[in-house]
């Protein structure tokens, strides 16, 4: 794609950057294919391509956004298909994001879209505010019908019917090997997470000292930023990873750390993106490239101590179920981790299916759901449809938004993958898979 910066224009890091991506579409239209948003709408302005052509006439022309062009960049999954899928290798993910920044900055939503993003900013990478107001949403959840706006119904159906317990798990400290020493890692616990699900953390602490890892949880360390984001508040996500990559660098520094441990596929796509998001802060460059080049999905670990210890760790001998893979977008796309969750599934003795269109969307995608409600419904409904034709005794994913959206659109239990692992290599039964007394 031919492009008319200025110099002066690529004097900036980010317009650069978006300069060497849009040079780099070539315009064939294959990512239509896999896109979400295009197969649900049918506009070509809610395609990759369409996206791209509009995000250069705004950065190209320092034009103030316009409705038109906030719209489709707002109905943006950043599900990341587009970038599987681009044979040109058009990094769409660091373009998409330097839009929602420089919409963030120069356009004025309506007060009410406004209201909404900066509540959804102040609570959700904040578990104990955001265990607040989903108790509030558990209360308020029986005058639903009452509620106009959709995207405020969309907050009160995310509250589950019951809220878990805090885990003690989730405060700084270290977590000894159970078995020979093999691996010192930091675990992100997260923000979202700890109030939404605690099963998933203590499983993946019980699980990785049980195949010899020291655990750490970081004092300082909490959400990654991904939420804020994707939203465009750069300052508010840079501020949440900076305190991240302190955190892990301190421990890096001070013990060494061979991994830093995520569990939630879409935390680990930005902490992965690290080393960029800092390339020009010239204090925190160096340490965030060494932050994410040892980020790893939780997955990507447990290979590596599975591949080192033997399948024969998994001798709980837990029947064969037949569990159905959810692939988030976050780790297939974002991460290119395909085969790992679902080889180690096998392992540990499951029968594996996977759904029909496993490489799209299921509509969660951070505050989509939320902020979308209506075309996130169609894909949530899409994709449970696909998963529960395999019929499956359990659906598995590897992220907690999967996990809550799928969850709300069906009776099979959903939980994730790290759960059905533990409980292979003799962990709890999964709290959603224990007989309810």
């Amino acid at each position: 794609m031919q492009t008319n910066f200025t110099d002066s224009q690529l004097q900036k890091p980010e317009l650069q950057r978006s300069n060497e991506i849009l040079r780099a579409c070539v315009h064939c239209g294959f990512c239509t294919a896999t896109c979400p948003t295009y197969q649900v709408l049918g506009d070509e302005l809610d395609s990759p391509r369409g996206r791209i052509y509009l995000i250069k006439d705004m950065l190209e022309n320092s034009r103030e956004p316009d409705e038109k062009t906030v719209q489709h960049i707002d109905r943006c999954l950043s599900c990341l298909a587009c970038m599987t899928t681009c044979p040109s290798g058009v990094h769409y993910m660091h373009l998409v994001d330097h839009a929602r920044a420089y919409i963030e900055e120069n356009y004025d939503r309506p007060v009410k879209d406004r209201a909404l993003r900066w509540v959804l900013s102040q609570i959700l990478p904040y578990p104990t505010r955001f265990r607040v107001a989903l108790l509030l949403a558990k209360i308020a959840r029986p005058f639903r019908g009452l509620v106009p706006d959709a995207r405020l119904r969309a907050m009160l159906d995310m509250a589950p019917k019951v809220i878990p317990p805090v885990s003690r798990n989730d405060d700084p400290q270290s977590f000894a090997p159970e078995t020979a020493p093999k691996m010192r890692v930091a675990l992100m616990t997260g923000c979202a997470q700890k109030a939404l699900n605690t099963d998933i953390n203590d499983a993946t602490i019980r699980l990785l000292t049980r195949l010899g890892c020291e655990v750490v949880v970081a004092e300082g360390a909490g959400c990654c930023g991904a939420l804020t984001h994707h939203m465009g508040k750069i300052d508010q996500s840079h501020n949440s990873a900076a305190a991240n990559i302190r955190a892990w660098t301190q421990e890096m520094d001070n013990g060494g750390l061979d991994a830093i441990v995520i569990n939630t596929s879409g935390c680990g796509t930005t902490v992965k993106d690290y080393g960029h998001m800092f390339r020009t802060d010239d204090t925190l460059a160096t340490d965030a490239a060494r932050v994410s080049a040892i980020a790893m999905d939780v997955s990507e670990v447990l290979a590596k101590l599975v591949e080192q210890t033997g399948p024969e760790v998994f001798n709980a001998g837990v029947a064969k179920q037949r569990v159905a893979y959810h692939a988030a977008c976050s780790l297939q796309h974002g991460q290119k981790i395909k085969t790992h969750p679902k080889n180690l599934l096998k392992a540990a003795g499951f029968e594996v299916v996977e759904p029909a269109d496993s490489h799209l969307c299921c509509g969660s995608a951070g505050t989509y759901n939320l902020m979308q409600p209506e075309i996130s419904g169609q894909l949530k409904e899409r994709k449970v449809r696909t998963l529960e034709a395999k019929q499956p005794e359990i659906i598995a994913a590897g992220n907690i938004g999967c996990m809550m959206q799928i969850g709300s659109g069906t009776d099979i239990p959903v939980v994730h993958t790290v759960e059905l692992l533990d409980w292979a290599s003799g962990g709890p039964v999964p709290p959603k898979l224990a007989p309810q007394t």
